[in-house]
């Protein structure tokens, strides 16, 4: 480990040296207004003037000099490796696989120190690996895999190739005047040309898309093209290929289909998942991938092209949409896992590190954003990092607030949502959103709910070992569609054992649920409802859940009312995913002795039956305890229901599920039915003292007073004798909606969408 006192002794001298001396390889900055093309290099993300800022600022800026100084001496190390361009032969995981990878990622940070630090070391390394992959890419033929719907060349799917060129791109950028014209001839002739023009004109099912990967595929296209003035490739990218014919009904690996109406390009993507508060219609998880693309193309469109002010497309929703993902997040900054999700992914993924700095540099320079750079510990070494670093060392940083917040989905924002309430350190994340493209899953009205960070109640995300080779090459594993996707997986009802719309994409993509009301503004009660008639013909589902604070209970507690109703009698099945180790039941059950799946397909394929029992009275109660807090489930049930005990894993051969558990209410031969729930956080356990507190329930009884087709009416009554009453209004659910009321010969009046006292 370095000596800090050299290493700033070093710095200073760096700097000056620096300051006092010419780099003829930068041109002075021109009017960007003067051209639709800026000509000068670097002007793709660093820009000639941010490198003279840049260095002005060295060695006062903190978290720059210490973002730049771990990358100094990750790419010296990596130099000091030498260059390694293998023949690709792996799948994701694989040796060649991750050198490649590796090799995007130095060469772009490698093209950024020659910038700053004007060391022609950094920009030999590049062109120097540039040029072996010249020599290599002209000859190369079609990656030996053939899993992909989209070969590429360096790597077994497209994307990948274009993530190589998204960065590869910027090295180009920032090493160009330090190359020969005959260099620059020789690279833009045998290598990105041809592999801007595979990406796209010889990969039109992955191009001509709206989907993350096309995303990928434009951006590639499109910022190889700035750097290179070619404005063929950029129309490209914004619009797509013109004048393509595509197989409309050809379906990719992922089960999506190509546009049938020829929307494509980056435009089009922007158009297209986005809704106008921000929202991707794939999920966080997904957004958090295509935002890198999006934004770092973004940028370079700004710096280059600003005539066509890309953050102000469709009324900047590319900026807004980072608030919207930032807000799609637990209190530990990790991505709730809605439709194919894997847990873990959080913001300071380096795709945020790059969201949060532009969004802050082009933006309107929200405080917040630099509480959650500060988090990051890191910035991009470029203008909008350099922006960051000022702020945050100028003070003007603020606590990023997540509040109770309701996104729309769709392009219009008319196709469903996410709602997420949030009342001190309880977060309930509700879904009532579209398909969600070929990574949506089959869970309208589904739910997961979470303590300070920690899963109470889960979605199980996707079913796939990211990168892991051992684990089907680290891709997407079969059981991501006979488990991960299927209704059952989620918390959300099930009728006769079969996912929302039979599991069929081309029927799920045509139906979204609807938003009852959603309701934050009062500080101890959070609402929303939302409306689903598409999943099962000829029945309707209303879910209404709250998020409640009251001085009666220790902890605020969620509230969660399923009205179903049916033109025919059938089973329903109302699972909770919950975590950790059963404590009581007020219901009698036995276990078996065999363990024997719940169903043969479905995703009950994949469910163990571990014990079931019957209803004891009105109410079931069920405890657990996990991370050293108690939590309880009462929920309303009837002596002809059954309470199913179920485990994750059955038909599970190679351990690629979870072994998680479950416990499922079900109901046989009914055509209405309204599930009624409470879930409480309640107490703590030391295990150095060996005390636990509060470990019981507050909840004495939970009754349905009243249920019609307006309203429904909850009693909840705690240990002490108190009585709350909850009254939703199933329908003429407006603000300004008035409600007259008589439940058991007492009237209730009341304006808004809901009641409670």
């Amino acid at each position: 480990m370095k000596n800090i006192f050299f290493y700033r002794i070093a710095l200073v001298l760096m700097v000056f040296q620096l300051l006092s001396c010419n780099n003829d390889k930068s041109p002075e900055v021109t009017d960007k207004n003067e051209s639709s093309t800026s000509q000068e290099h670097p002007k793709l993300i660093l820009t000639a003037q941010g490198v003279k800022d840049i260095r002005s600022q060295l060695g006062s800026i903190p978290i720059f000099d210490k973002s730049l100084q771990d990358v100094k001496e990750e790419i010296d190390a990596e130099i000091a490796l030498g260059i390694e361009v293998p023949i690709p032969k792996d799948y994701s995981g694989g040796y060649t696989h991750v050198r490649h990878k590796r090799n995007w990622v130095v060469m772009q940070k490698a093209g950024v120190l020659y910038q700053i630090l004007d060391d022609d070391k950094y920009a030999k390394y590049v062109k120097d690996m540039l040029m072996q992959y010249e020599a290599m890419y002209k000859t190369l033929p079609l990656h030996p895999k053939t899993r992909s719907y989209a070969r590429g060349k360096l790597f077994w799917q497209c994307l990948n190739d274009s993530n190589w060129l998204v960065y590869v791109s910027q090295a180009y950028d920032c090493i160009y005047n330090f190359l020969t014209e005959e260099e620059r001839n020789k690279l833009e002739t045998n290598l990105f040309r041809p592999f801007a023009d595979h990406i796209s004109i010889d990969s039109p099912q992955f191009y001509q898309r709206v989907h993350n990967h096309s995303t990928w595929g434009n951006a590639a296209v499109g910022m190889i093209g700035l750097v290179m003035d070619d404005e063929e490739l950029i129309n490209r990218a914004l619009y797509g290929i013109k004048d393509l014919k595509l197989d409309a009904n050809k379906k990719d690996d992922d089960g999506g289909f190509l546009n049938k109406d020829g929307k494509a390009g980056f435009l089009a993507n922007i158009e297209e998942p986005f809704s106008p508060d921000g929202y991707y219609n794939e999920g966080p998880y997904y957004q958090r991938y295509a935002m890198y693309p999006f934004l770092i193309f973004a940028e370079g469109l700004h710096n280059v092209k600003p005539e066509l002010k890309i953050f102000e497309y469709k009324q900047g929703v590319l900026l807004k949409s980072i608030n919207a993902l930032l807000n799609l997040s637990d209190a530990d900054g990790d991505f709730f896992p809605l439709n194919d999700g894997q847990k873990g992914m959080s913001y300071y993924n380096n795709a945020l590190v790059t969201a949060v700095d532009i969004s802050y540099h082009f933006g309107n320079q929200d405080p917040g954003l630099l509480s959650i750079a500060k988090q990051q510990q890191k910035v991009l070494l470029d203008d909008s990092g350099l922006a960051v670093a000022l702020g945050i060392k100028n003070g003007k940083e603020e606590p990023f607030d997540k509040t109770s917040i309701n996104l729309s989905d769709g392009p219009e924002g008319k196709q469903g949502g996410v709602g997420i309430l949030r009342n001190q350190e309880l977060e309930l994340v509700f879904k009532y959103a579209s398909q969600g493209s070929s990574h949506g899953h089959y869970d309208k009205l589904s739910y997961s709910l979470y303590e300070n960070g920690e899963e109470v109640i889960q979605d199980y995300g996707l079913a796939r070992f990211v990168n892991i080779e051992q684990k089907g090459g680290g891709n997407y594993l079969k059981e991501n569609k006979t488990w991960a996707k299927q209704s059952i997986a989620h918390n959300t009802l099930i009728q006769n054992e079969t996912s929302h719309f039979n599991g069929q994409y081309d029927i799920g993509s045509l139906h979204h649920s609807d938003l009852n009301y959603f309701s934050a503004e009062n500080e101890n009660i959070k609402v929303i409802s939302a409306k689903e008639i598409n999943a099962y013909p000829g029945t309707q589902m209303l879910r209404t859940m709250a998020v409640i604070k009251d001085k009666d209970f220790e902890k605020p507690y969620m509230l969660d009312i399923m009205r179903v109703t049916s033109v025919t009698a059938n089973s329903y099945d109302f699972p909770f995913y919950y975590f950790g180790q059963i404590l009581q039941t007020n219901f009698k059950y036995v276990t078996p002795q065999t363990l024997k799946p719940l169903g043969t397909k479905n995703g009950y394929q994949h469910l163990y039956l571990e014990g079931s029992g019957k209803p004891s009275g009105d109410n079931s109660k069920f405890s657990w305890f996990n991370n050293s807090k108690f939590y309880t489930l009462t929920t309303a049930t009837t002596l002809n229901d059954q309470l199913v005990f179920a485990r994750i894993g059955a038909n599970d051969p190679e351990f690629n599920l979870r072994r998680d558990p479950a416990l499922i209410l079900r109901t046989n031969n009914t055509k209405n039915r309204t599930f009624v729930s409470v879930i409480e956080t309640h107490g703590s356990y030391s295990p150095v003292s060996e005390s636990a507190k509060n470990s019981n329930s507050s909840i004495k009884e939970l009754k349905i007073l009243l249920d019609t087709e307006a309203y429904t009416a909850i009693a909840i009554t705690n240990v002490n004798g108190t009585t709350k009453l909850f009254i939703t209004a199933n329908s003429k659910a407006s603000e300004e909606a008035n409600h007259k009321l008589n439940i058991n010969d007492k009237n209730y009046e009341w304006s808004g969408s809901y009641y409670f006292k």
